[in-house]
C-alpha cells in the first residue's frame, strides 16, 4: 500500500504515534519518527528497524521554531523526497478556565497548532514547487498528503479543557484551509478526531505518568471516575486502543483516499453521534 513512500510521523515515539508508524512501515513505508524524547524516538525507530522496516529517529521538539524546516531538511537529505506528513505531537494540560494560566493555553497552542503550522508551511517550500512543475510538464503528481490530528474536544468542546479544545478545532480550520489551498496541486490534507483512546494521556491520573516541558513536569492522564463515566458515553462501551486509533491516520493517508480531502473523520466509538 505504501512501497516507496517517505512518512514523518511527529510525537511518534509512544501511544498512537508509534502504532500508526508500526502500521505504515508494515505496508512497505518508510517512516521517520520525531518525539521530543530523544531516547524513545531512537528505541521506538530501533523496534521498526529489527521487525525488518526501514525507520530512522528524528528527535526534536516541535514547539521550537527552527524544529519544523530542520525535520523536513534531514528527511530530504536521507530519502530525497516526502510523501506523507502526520501532525500527531501534542499532551495535555487541563484545567478549568477562570484557574487557567497564560502558560497552560499558550504551550497547549504552540504544540497543537503553531507547530503543524510550521511544518506545512516548511513542506509548502518543497510541494508546490514541484507540484507546479508537475503540472507545466503534464506529469502526474505523485502521492502526498496531510493527515492532522485532532479531537472531539475540538469538535464538541470538554469540561476543564478549553486550550486543548481550542487548539483541537483551530487544527479543524487548517486542515480545510489547506485543502482549499493546495487541491488544485494534487494535494490532500484531512484531520482525524479520536474519542476516549487508551493511551497514557487518558490513563488514570494516579499512575504517575508526567512529560517534562522547559525543565517542568506536566501530569498526565484523566481522574478513574471521569475515565468510567467516559466509558459510559460510548456507544461501544469502552476506549479505542492505539492500533485503532493509528488504523483512522492509516485510512486518510491511503493512496485509495485520492478524491477524500477537507474531511475530519472521527474515530470515537459511537463516542458524540
Amino acid at each position: 500500500m505504501f512501497e516507496d513512500q517517505v512518512v514523518l510521523i511527529t510525537g511518534a515515539a509512544n501511544g498512537i504515534g508509534l502504532a500508526a508508524a508500526q502500521q505504515f512501515a508494515t505496508m512497505g513505508a518508510q517512516i521517520f519518527i520525531n518525539d521530543l524524547d530523544a531516547d524513545a524516538c531512537t528505541s521506538a525507530a530501533r523496534s521498526i528497524q529489527d521487525a525488518g522496516n526501514a525507520a530512522w529517529p528524528l528527535p526534536g521538539d516541535v514547539t521550537d521554531p527552527k524544529t519544523p524546516d530542520l525535520l523536513i531538511q534531514r528527511v530530504l537529505d536521507q530519502c530525497g523526497h516526502l510523501n506523507i506528513l502526520v501532525n500527531n505531537a501534542g499532551f495535555t494540560w487541563d484545567g478549568m478556565l477562570h484557574k487557567m494560566t497564560d502558560e497552560q493555553w499558550q504551550q497547549i497552542q504552540e504544540v497543537h497548532t503553531m507547530a503543524p503550522f510550521r511544518l506545512t508551511r516548511a513542506i509548502a517550500q518543497i510541494w508546490r514547487p514541484l507540484a507546479k512543475e508537475e503540472m507545466k510538464t503534464g506529469h502526474p503528481h505523485p502521492h502526498r498528503c496531510i493527515v492532522n490530528v485532532s479531537s472531539t474536544s475540538g469538535l464538541h468542546g470538554n469540561i476543564g479543557q478549553i486550550n486543548y479544545a481550542t487548539a483541537k478545532m483551530g487544527v479543524i480550520g487548517m486542515t480545510k484551509t489547506i485543502a482549499r489551498e493546495w487541491g488544485i496541486f494534487g494535494i490532500r490534507c484531512n484531520a482525524v478526531a479520536f474519542g476516549f483512546i487508551d493511551t497514557r494521556l487518558t490513563r488514570p491520573l494516579d499512575e504517575g505518568h508526567t512529560l517534562s516541558i522547559e525543565g517542568e513536569e506536566i501530569a498526565l492522564g484523566i481522574p478513574q471516575k471521569i475515565r468510567d463515566a467516559s466509558f459510559a458515553a460510548i456507544p461501544m462501551g469502552r476506549p479505542g486502543t492505539a492500533d485503532e486509533a493509528a488504523a483512522g491516520i492509516i485510512l486518510m493517508a491511503l493512496p485509495l483516499a485520492s478524491y477524500i480531502t477537507g474531511h475530519t473523520l472521527e474515530v470515537t466509538g459511537g463516542l458524540g453521534i
